[in-house]
C-alpha cells in the first residue's frame, strides 16, 4: 500500500521554513506545528529510528509468517497448540511480580488520546485508563501528534482543557487512574514519517515517542521499576511478543533504567494467539502484567482465520457473546493461564453508553452490563473494561462486592478446571441465526463508523453502543463471509440468499436511513458516500482485506514535503 501523494496536499504557506529538526535518514512529511516539534525532537526521532532499524527485518518476517499461517488455514488447516513449545505450557514458571502500583485493576476505562477524554478518563474513578492510539483513534497526523502532546501533559500533571461551548475548564483531580498506553499493531505503517525511505512502523512511533518523553516522569511518580505501562494489540504468536520484549529491553537500556521497569498487558484478540498464551507470557515474563480478553477483535479474527471454511459461518454479531462455547472456553483458558503465571486476567469491554433520553432503556442497558461483569468476576477475571465513565460505578460495584478488599484474584481463583480445555473447545462453531436485519445492521454500522474514521474520529456512539475499529471489522468480515458463500437467511429473510444484488439493495436502503437519522446537512458535509464505496468494495472483494483501516489508511494520509529539513 502506498501513501497518498496527491498534488493537492501542500503545506500551508505560513509553515516554518526549516521544518522539523530530524536526524539523518529521517524525513517528516506531516504538517509542521510548534507543539508537535516539542515531541518530534532530534533525539526522540533518533530513538524511534534506532528502534526501526534494529527491528524492521524481524517485523517484516513476522508479517510474512502471518501470511503463511493464513495460507495454511485457507487450505484447510486449523490453528492449534504448538507441539514444539509444549514444555513451556507444561513447566511451572511465573512472570515477574505484579508492581503494587497496578495490583488493583478492577475497572479500566479506555478511549482515544484526545485531551478532554484523557482528563475525564483519569478522573473517572476507574483504576486504570488505557489511552488508545489503536482501535479507538483515527491515525491522522493531527490525532497522533496531538495525542503525544496530550499524554506528555497528562504525565506531567499539567493537562487542562477549556470547553468554550460550556465555558468550563477541565483539569486533573488529586487522585487519578493509572495510565496505560496502547500503541498501534505491528501491521500498521506511519506514512508521515519515513526512515531510510520507508514508512516507519506505527507502533514503534507511538511507543518510542511516548517512552522517550515520559519514562523519567513515570519514575518520579511511581518509583523505580514501576512503569511506564502499555497494552499490546493484535499479536498472533510468541514471535511477535519476543520482538516487543526486545524493544522494551532496548528502551530500558537507552534510558538507563532497571530491566523489567516497562510492563505490558497483551490483548488476546486473535484466534491464533489463544493457542500461544503461555508462550506469549513466557517471552514477556520480565515485562508482563497479564492478558486481556479482546472479545470483539477475537470474533473478527475467528471469521478472518476461517474465511475459506464455509462450515464455520457466524450468526448475527449480536448473538456472538461470551456465553458461546468457543468464547467461554477462550475466557476460561485465559484466566487459568494468567493466574498460573502470576499475572492479571482482564475481562472484556462493556460497550454500552448511557441512554439519557430513555430512563427505562438506560436501566436495561445497565442491567446487561452488570450481568456481564458478574459473569466475568465469578469466572475469575481480575478486572474489566468500560467504554464510558457512566458505567464505572456499576462495574466497580460488581467487582468490589464479589472480591471484597483484595486487589485481584490471582491467588484465590486458579480455575484448574480450565486446564482440560481442548483445541476443539476453542474452535467450536458458534450457534445462532443469520438474518436480513443482521446484514442491515452490519452495513449501517460499518458505513457510519468508517465515515467518522475518515474525518478523524475513531470511537463512535451508534445505537447506544460505543463502536470502534474492532466492531466495525466484525460488520465488514461478516458481510464478506455471507456474500462469498451465499448464506441463506433466517427470520424475515427466510429462504433468501445473500448475493451482490441483495447487498446492493441493502446498501442503498441503509444509506437512505443513515441520511434520515443524521440529517441531510450533516450527511452532505460528512464522508458517508466515500465510506460507503470503501465499505461496499471491501465486502464484495474476491479476497478478504486483512484490515478495514489498513485499506482505508491512504485516504487520511496528507503529505507536507516541507515538514522535515533532513535530506535522505
Amino acid at each position: 500500500m502506498g501513501p497518498a501523494t496527491s498534488e493537492n496536499h501542500h503545506a500551508p504557506p505560513d509553515m516554518k521554513k526549516s521544518g522539523y529538526d530530524a536526524p539523518e535518514g529521517v524525513e517528516i512529511r506531516g504538517r509542521y506545528d510548534g507543539e508537535f516539534a516539542a515531541i518530534l525532537t532530534k533525539d526522540a526521532l533518533q530513538f524511534v529510528a534506532d528502534l526501526q532499524r534494529e527491528f524492521r527485518n524481524r517485523i517484516k518476517y513476522a508479517m510474512e509468517c502471518r501470511k503463511e499461517a493464513r495460507r495454511r488455514y485457507s487450505e484447510g488447516a486449523l490453528p492449534g497448540f504448538d507441539p514444539a513449545t509444549r514444555c513451556i505450557r507444561e513447566e511451572e514458571w511465573t512472570c515477574a511480580p505484579v508492581p503494587p502500583a497496578v495490583a488493583d485493576r478492577k475497572v479500566e476505562i479506555t478511549g482515544p488520546v484526545e485531551r478532554k477524554m484523557i482528563i475525564n478518563a483519569l478522573n473517572s474513578g476507574a483504576k486504570v485508563f488505557m489511552a488508545d492510539f489503536e482501535d479507538a483513534l483515527s491515525p491522522s497526523w493531527e490525532n497522533l501528534m496531538r495525542g503525544q502532546v496530550n499524554l506528555k501533559d497528562a504525565v506531567d500533571g499539567t493537562i487542562t482543557f477549556h470547553d468554550k461551548v460550556r465555558n468550563r475548564v477541565y483539569k486533573l483531580n488529586n487522585q487519578t487512574a493509572k495510565l496505560f498506553v496502547r500503541p498501534r499493531g505491528w501491521h500498521l505503517p506511519e506514512a508521515h514519517i519515513l526512515i531510510d525511505g520507508e514508512p516507519a512502523t506505527g507502533c514503534l512511533v507511538d511507543f518510542g515517542l511516548y517512552f522517550y518523553h515520559n519514562y523519567a516522569a513515570f519514575r518520579r511518580i511511581q518509583g523505580a521499576g514501576f512503569g511506564p505501562f502499555f497494552y499490546l494489540p493484535k499479536m498472533e504468536n510468541s514471535r511477535e511478543a519476543k520482538i516487543w520484549n526486545c524493544v522494551f529491553e532496548k528502551a530500558e537500556k537507552m534510558a538507563g533504567i532497571e530491566r523489567g521497569s516497562i510492563r505490558a498487558t497483551v490483548l488476546i484478540e486473535t484466534l491464533p494467539a489463544v493457542f500461544q498464551m503461555n508462550e506469549i507470557l513466557h517471552e514477556l515474563r520480565d515485562h508482563s502484567v497479564g492478558l486481556n480478553c479482546g472479545r470483539w477483535d477475537y470474533i473478527f479474527s475467528y471469521v478472518k482465520t476461517f474465511q475459506a471454511h464455509p462450515d464455520r459461518l457466524l450468526p448475527d454479531r449480536v448473538q456472538v457473546g461470551m456465553t458461546q462455547h468457543f468464547t467461554k472456553s477462550y475466557s476460561d483458558l485465559l484466566i487459568w493461564t494468567c493466574h498460573r503465571r502470576g499475572v492479571h486476567a482482564m475481562g472484556g469491554m462493556a460497550a454500552q453508553i448511557p441512554i439519557r433520553d430513555d430512563p427505562e432503556a438506560n436501566k436495561e442497558a445497565l442491567e446487561l452490563v452488570r450481568k456481564d461483569k458478574l459473569r466475568e468476576v465469578r469466572a475469575g477475571h481480575d478486572g474489566t473494561w468500560a467504554a464510558h465513565p457512566g458505567l464505572i460505578p456499576a462495574c466497580m460495584e460488581v467487582f468490589s462486592d464479589n472480591m471484597g478488599n483484595t486487589p485481584n484474584q490471582i491467588q484465590s481463583m486458579k480455575r484448574e478446571d480450565a486446564s482440560t480445555i481442548t483445541e476443539e473447545d476453542l474452535l467450536q462453531r458458534p450457534r445462532g441465526s443469520r438474518s436480513l436485519e443482521g446484514l442491515r445492521l452490519n452495513t449501517r454500522v460499518g458505513i457510519q463508523y468508517l465515515a467518522a474514521w475518515l474525518t478523524g474520529t475513531g470511537s463512535v456512539p451508534l445505537y447506544n453502543l460505543m463502536e470502534d475499529a474492532a466492531t466495525a471489522e466484525i460488520s465488514r468480515v461478516q458481510n464478506w463471509q455471507w456474500l462469498k458463500y451465499g448464506v441463506e437467511l433466517d427470520g424475515d429473510g427466510l429462504g433468501v440468499r445473500v448475493n451482490n444484488d441483495l447487498f446492493g439493495k441493502v446498501v442503498e436502503e441503509e444509506m437512505a436511513r443513515i441520511e434520515r437519522e443524521v440529517g441531510k446537512e450533516k450527511f452532505k458535509r460528512g464522508r458517508y458516500k466515500e465510506a460507503c464505496k470503501i465499505f461496499a468494495r471491501q465486502c464484495t472483494a474476491p479476497a478478504l482485506d486483512d484490515f478495514l483501516t489498513l485499506n482505508a489508511y491512504e485516504n487520511i494520509v496528507i503529505h507536507h514535503p516541507m515538514g522535515s529539513s533532513s535530506c535522505l
